[in-house]
């Protein structure tokens, strides 16, 4: 079966790839995991700056999945390309960097630093950040901003543009149309999802940011839902992840309409559960008489 999945011009050798955020950039893992078995991994966030990131507590447990309010803490551009991406060039796997911004200048600026490196396969765009210069709301909850932004970063680079979306939005499918209208190469969802836990001895949140974002096997109904309407309101590929933790999960979204996946919680509890991703959807995949990826899709209308 091949295994390969199209970005744009390029191929990623399988659909098995590690989330932004939950994966560090790799070297933490290479001594638990065979890296070369990635389709790709998605990079910590990167912004201009370096970020110290939300107060803590930052990381709570819930039912079936948890709550983080990290606050996109990272080294900033000029330490990541200096001190990690040398580090990711060792990996065969296809690297892809997540970015993020405050405005649509600091990701123009964030990428264009990136297209020095030639270490990069391409790039999946956070828009799930707050845009200062339209009253703190979300880039991701506008298309008409998600359209300028993701033309105006399609402009700077030729490399696979993947645009990552939220699902705190009503209307996903107008989002996911204005990332395509602006010419991004892929859509990847979801997020995780906005969420509060309250410490009921003390009556205060025990996040200090008071909310985070849920993740884990409780939001992978929810993300399986939004792959399936997403992927048919666009053409371009669309990415699946959000509470994958075995291979029947992921196999839901490809059949839900996703050409690729992400693996993000669930390397904290099993860092080899990318391996047995990818051998559970060849396995089954083999099993059905599919020669390729694209055969997952169209049994659900």
């Amino acid at each position: 079966m091949d295994l390969s999945v199209a970005i744009g011009a390029k191929k990623l050798l399988n659909p098995v790839g590690v989330a932004s955020g939950t994966f560090g950039y790799g070297s933490e893992y290479e001594n638990l995991i065979d890296l070369s078995e990635l389709g790709a991994i998605y990079t910590k966030t990167v912004t201009l700056e370096p970020r110290a990131g939300n107060e803590s507590p930052r990381i709570v447990e819930t039912p079936s999945g948890i709550l983080n309010s990290i606050g996109l803490a990272n080294v900033g551009i000029d330490a990541f390309l200096s001190k990690k991406v040398p580090i990711l060039a060792r990996y065969s796997c296809a690297i892809i960097s997540n970015i993020a911004g405050s405005t649509v200048d600091d990701y123009k600026v964030c990428l264009e630093k990136l297209e020095e490196s030639e270490i990069l396969w391409g790039y999946e765009v956070n828009i799930s950040c707050p845009n200062v210069s339209h009253g703190g709301l979300a880039f991701g909850t506008d298309p008409v901003t998600v359209e300028r932004l993701t033309s105006g970063l399609r402009k700077l680079t030729k490399k696979p543009l993947i645009i990552k979306l939220t699902p705190n939005v009503t209307d996903i499918c107008s989002i996911a149309k204005a990332a395509e209208s602006g010419g991004a190469d892929a859509v990847s969802c979801i997020n995780t999802l906005i969420g509060m836990v309250i410490d009921t001895r003390t009556k205060k949140p025990v996040l200090g940011n008071r909310t985070g974002g849920l993740s884990g096997p409780a939001i992978r109904p929810v993300g399986v839902a939004i792959v399936y309407r997403v992927k048919r309101s666009i053409t371009i590929p669309v990415i699946g992840l959000g509470g994958i933790m075995t291979a029947d999960d992921a196999i839901q979204y490809l059949l839900a309409g996703a050409s690729a996946v992400q693996i993000g919680t669930g390397t904290f509890v099993d860092p080899g559960i990318p391996k047995q991703v990818l051998r559970g959807i060849k396995d089954y995949g083999e099993g059905e008489g599919f020669e390729k990826i694209g055969d997952f899709h169209g049994y659900i209308e």
